[in-house]
């Protein structure tokens, strides 16, 4: 299987609600995909299966190899292959920002103290922290502690990095920080599944946006869907996120 990603009719519901009505597509390795919505159309819970942060009740979702809708998927194995970042950033405040970047790399790679210490070095430097990595969560803006936080996924060396509203509690200067590494990360490579209501960062970064509305892929392709939607629904909906 080339994609890394891949959801086949898909559906996900909490209860007698059903959130996710038959979602099916695919992300390629290195592609960088933006997910766009109103609130409740579902983004955010699928973004969640990936992670095997919620079951689906029907279809199939297959992640970095993983069967996800099995009930025997390795989670461990999982979980090293995929990064995941919240909007809260979910920092240990009694750790500074880099033993909480080394933790993962401990307790789940088993790396020894000196081998976690320096990946931890290498990844904060790769977020712009270096000269952080002895402050606690505390001692660091919010833009800061979500840079940690995306540091903390990178030092598993995942496959694939899940970002979801990761700016949404940000002012516009710190904002612009944090989209600054992702971009970086984009030009490296890395395969990037993004929730995002910034409209301007997936015009230049994203390679397909996907809009979802009711539980379903509206609209999708590449970026110049922002510029001239087919829907009348995504033009409203990008009328209204300006």
């Amino acid at each position: 299987m080339s994609a890394l990603v891949k959801f086949v009719d898909m559906h996900k519901s909490f209860g007698d609600l059903e959130i996710l009505k038959g979602v099916t597509f695919s992300v390629e390795r290195g592609e960088v995909v933006a997910i766009i919505g109103q609130s409740g159309s579902g983004k955010s819970t699928a973004l969640r299966c990936m992670d095997r942060l919620e079951t689906i009740q029907g279809g199939e979702l297959w992640v970095c190899g993983h069967a996800l809708h099995r009930d025997d998927v390795d989670l461990k194995a999982l979980r090293r292959d995929v990064g995941i970042v919240f909007q809260s950033y979910n920092l240990f405040p009694h750790l500074t920002a880099e033993q909480n970047v080394a933790l993962a790399p401990r307790l789940v790679a088993s790396k020894s103290h000196a081998e976690a210490s320096d990946i931890a070095q290498a990844v904060l430097s790769k977020v712009g922290l270096a000269e952080k990595r002895a402050a606690y969560p505390e001692q660091l803006s919010g833009g800061q502690q979500q840079r940690v936080a995306i540091a903390r996924s990178l030092a598993m060396q995942p496959k694939l990095m899940l970002f979801d509203e990761v700016t949404s509690a940000l002012d516009p200067k710190l904002t612009g920080e944090v989209l600054r590494v992702m971009e970086r990360l984009a030009a490296d490579g890395m395969t990037m599944i993004l929730v995002t209501h910034e409209m301007q960062f997936a015009r230049n970064v994203a390679d397909r946006v996907v809009y979802m509305r009711d539980g379903r892929i509206h609209e999708m392709g590449g970026p110049e869907i922002l510029i001239k939607p087919q829907t009348p629904e995504l033009a409203d909906f990008i009328t209204h996120e300006q």
